[in-house]
């Protein structure tokens, strides 16, 4: 009976452990990005959206190590809240545990498939799947479910397979999360509102071509 017990305390403990095991091939891309100090990026960035017509922006991108990525332009440029940290800083700021989901096709490409849970109440992220192109070692796209601002989606193409910041991305989001008036996007803007009245999810969609990137 006792070694019974103690049999059954083991396999607790050994199951715990591997519960707590980070995923080998997300760690190796987490480090690659980790490196990764500062970058600066010009953008294009066209907006989609049912209500909305927008003419393309142009708008410079600026990231350095612990700090909010800041954007700059000479016109206004919508932008969601979340969804444009390519390093993943914030998601991978708290401590988190990893789950493994196979392999799936994505975008014609073979992706493992990984769910990244935060165990620190102070994430604002509270669940993200992350598809790895392990290959490369790099993200190919991901869904990040926020405490706050609701879900959104990335899917990110690269320039070459040694690239480890993407050259085009598109972010699925919902247009209320944006938490912006929609009257500050610009005279050339063109809000069709009982569209957006009518609509019950009110979803969008930018569209990013990423450039002249400076890394160090």
């Amino acid at each position: 009976m006792i070694r019974l017990l103690c049999f059954f305390v083991w396999m607790l403990y050994f199951t715990g452990t591997l519960a707590q095991e980070m995923d080998a091939d997300l760690m190796r891309i987490k480090n690659r990005m980790d490196a990764i100090v500062q970058f600066s990026a010009d953008l294009q960035l066209d907006l989609e959206a049912p209500f909305i017509n927008m003419p393309t922006k142009l708008a410079s991108m600026h990231y350095k190590k612990g700090k909010d990525t800041k954007f700059s332009s000479n016109d206004f440029v919508v932008l969601p809240k979340r969804g444009l940290d390519f390093a993943f800083s914030e998601l991978f700021e708290h401590p988190f545990i990893t789950v493994n989901r196979g392999i799936e096709i994505k975008n014609n490409k073979e992706v493992k498939v990984v769910n990244v849970i935060p165990t620190d109440d102070r994430s604002d992220m509270a669940v993200a799947t992350l598809y790895l192109d392990v290959k490369n070692e790099r993200i190919a796209a991901s869904e990040i479910t926020t405490k706050k601002n609701g879900t959104y989606e990335l899917l990110m193409e690269y320039e070459n397979k040694h690239s480890i910041l993407p050259s085009y991305v598109e972010v699925f989001f919902a247009m209320e999360k944006l938490k912006i008036p929609l009257n500050f996007m610009g005279n050339d803007t063109q809000i069709d509102r009982k569209t957006m009245r009518n609509m019950d999810t009110k979803t969008g969609k930018v569209i990013l071509q990423i450039s002249n990137y400076i890394i160090n």
